[in-house]
Order: C-alpha cells, then structure tokens, then sequence
C-alpha cells in the first residue's frame, strides 16, 4: 500500500477523534459548569413530588404585586449606622433598583449581588444620577458595619467608586423588614443553618424595579439579568410605566441538611457524575482508538516522522 494512501487514512482518523473529542467537550463542559454553579450551596435541594414545592419551600415564593405601592416611611439603618427612611430614596423623578438579601447568606444572595453588578456595568445609566440602588437584608440581627462591607466590596467589583452615593445597603427591624417584603411579594421562612441553629433563610431570587414615587413597576426573577431589559426598566419606570409579570421560574436559596430533614432533590450532584463519568468514556474510548491507530501503524510500517525529509517526500 502505498505510504501516502497510509498517512493520509491515519491522518483522517485522528482528524475524526479530534472532532468527536471536541463536540463531546463541547456539549459536557456546559453541564459541568451546571453542576458546579449549583453545587455552591446546592440551590436545589429538597423533595419535589410531581409540581409540589417542598413544604420548607412553599412559603418562599416571589408574588408579583405589580402598581404595589412601597412602604414609603418604613425605617432602616444604612451602611453608615444613620436612621433612614426608604422613602427617601425616591425623589419623584428616577427609578430605585430593589434587592431582598441577607449578607451572611452561604449560597445564593452573592450571585444575585454578582448578577446586579455584571448587568449595571453594560448599563449605560449612572447609580447616583439617573436611578437609585437599595438592597436591604431580611435579618433582623446583621448589622450596619456588615452592610458597609457588602458594599464597598460590590463597589469595588462594580469599579465606578463615585458612584457609592446610589448604592444603599440597609439593615432593620423585623417589623420594617416585613412591611417591605410584603409588598413586594417576597417570600422567605428561616431554616436551620449546618450548626442546626435557625441563622439562614430559604427565598427565591428576584430583584424588582420602582416607579420615582415608590410603586413596583418590574421584576426580575433569577440571578443573571439581561442589560438590556434592565436598562429598559429602568427607564420604563421613570416614567411610571407599569410592566407586565414574567413567567415564575425561580432560583431558591435553600441548603439541605440530611440529619434534619427528608429532601432529596440531588439534581447538581445528578449533573456532575453524569458529566464526569461521559468524559471518563470519551477518555477511554479515545485511548483505545489511538492505540488501535498505533497497533496498525505498526502493522504497515514504522510511525511516521514528521520531521523526516525522506518520509515527508514519500
């Protein structure tokens, strides 16, 4: 057989693996990603029967309250330890960006904070001058000094720091708290932390958009947020525009504790042993058609050497 015909049969083999190789990478990466991102706190734990929330859940739903009007004279503490009301956050002509959070949250609350800072770097409106950001913590008990550590290093990651003067991390009293949360819709219960002590709290992810006098005007559910729809809230609901609801897909923030409750929702853990044990079979079967491409090389010839004149000019 001639040695070209030979070359070129092996060189199309490997020029096959090499795409099988990278379509497989292509489609596995992804769901290793997938389960990594939710193996952080394990976002999606619990038992889910047929369309049934877990029962720790059911109470941490998002309801739309669109055209609710804001507790304007609720008060809370801001990341200066000054008393504040949230009214004085609306001025009657820019928008506010709210967020429910806690700040010693282990999971979800960080990207939800890392989702507002990616989206506001490709917005091109300015914190401070044409919209006003609150995000206030649904724990009674965090403080105003971990409040300004949030801040300054959100700030920071967002890399514009004059523009700390509309950035607002807030802290309060339960009873502000709820008022607050009532009427946006957010719903969350405390859960038991890993030391079985009730210090965390199970809620979806949402981050809403109100009018300049304090009525919700949008929502965005999750913890990846599109510039352009926030920037066209933003400026929707400068001029009072009322938005439409958006479909109830949510991202809960729950970690589950296998000696205190039942739930076994497991779909990272699912996702990652699927992805690991698919690239350990393209690894395997990789091998073994190289080493078959070898063994028949060997049959034929001696391997080529690609730096060999001789082989080279056949």
């Amino acid at each position: 057989m001639p040695r070209h015909t030979t070359r070129s049969r092996r060189t199309a083999r490997r020029c096959a693996g090499c795409v099988v190789l990278s379509l497989a990478l292509g489609l596995i990466l992804p769901l290793c990603a997938l389960g990594q991102v939710s193996s952080y706190g394990d976002k999606t734990e619990g038992e889910n029967v047929g369309d049934q929330l877990p029962k720790v859940l059911q109470s941490a739903t998002i309801q739309q309250h669109l055209n609710a009007q804001l507790p304007l004279d609720a008060t809370f503490t801001d990341d200066h330890g000054n008393p504040v009301k949230l009214g004085q956050y609306f001025d009657g002509k820019h928008p506010v960006l709210l967020s429910a959070v806690y700040y010693n949250c282990p999971m979800l609350c960080s990207e939800e904070l890392d989702g507002i800072t990616g989206a506001l770097e490709m917005v091109h409106l300015v914190p401070g001058k044409d919209f006003q950001i609150v995000v206030f913590s649904i724990d009674p008990t965090e403080s105003s000094q971990l409040a300004a550590r949030r801040k300054d290093f959100y700030l920071r990651r967002y890399g514009h720091p004059e523009t700390a003067n509309g950035w607002h991390f807030l802290v309060g009293q339960e009873r502000s708290i709820q008022a607050l949360t009532k009427a946006i819709g957010f719903g969350y219960i405390r859960v038991p932390g890993p030391d079985g002590k009730l210090t965390q709290f199970a809620h979806a992810s949402s981050i809403e958009i109100a009018t300049p006098q304090g009525r919700v005007a949008q929502y965005y559910l999750g913890v990846e947020y599109s510039p352009k729809d926030m920037l066209l809230g933003l400026i929707d609901a400068s001029g009072n525009k009322i938005g439409s609801p958006v479909a109830n897909i949510f991202t809960y923030c729950y970690r589950y504790d296998p000696q205190i409750d039942k739930h076994s929702l497991i779909v990272a853990r699912v996702v990652q042993l699927g992805g690991m044990v698919t690239v350990a079979s393209l690894g395997s079967f990789m091998f073994l058609m190289f080493r078959r491409d070898k063994e028949l090389s060997r049959k034929l010839g001696r391997v080529p050497d690609w730096h060999d004149d001789n082989w080279r000019n056949g």
